[in-house]
């Protein structure tokens, strides 16, 4: 990682916007700092385009979702 590259606080946001590339889903994120995070959570995001964090309550928005159905 480079030291100039800002990571994300934690739960800072209400609602994350993610995309597929950023599959398979957690929280707290890869770019998030950890210290102060709840365990790391795998969210299942694919089926439905939303998802929520069972620990912070945090939502994660999937922006390139296309409905099955």
């Amino acid at each position: 990682m480079n030291p100039n590259d800002k990571k994300l606080t934690a739960s800072a946001s209400k609602l994350y916007k993610v995309s597929k590339s950023d599959l398979p889903l957690s929280c707290p994120m890869p770019d998030m700092v950890l210290w102060n995070s709840h365990p790391k959570v795998y969210l299942p995001i694919e089926k439905t385009g939303k998802a929520s964090c069972p620990y912070c309550g945090a939502g994660f928005e999937l922006t390139d979702f296309k409905s099955t159905t």
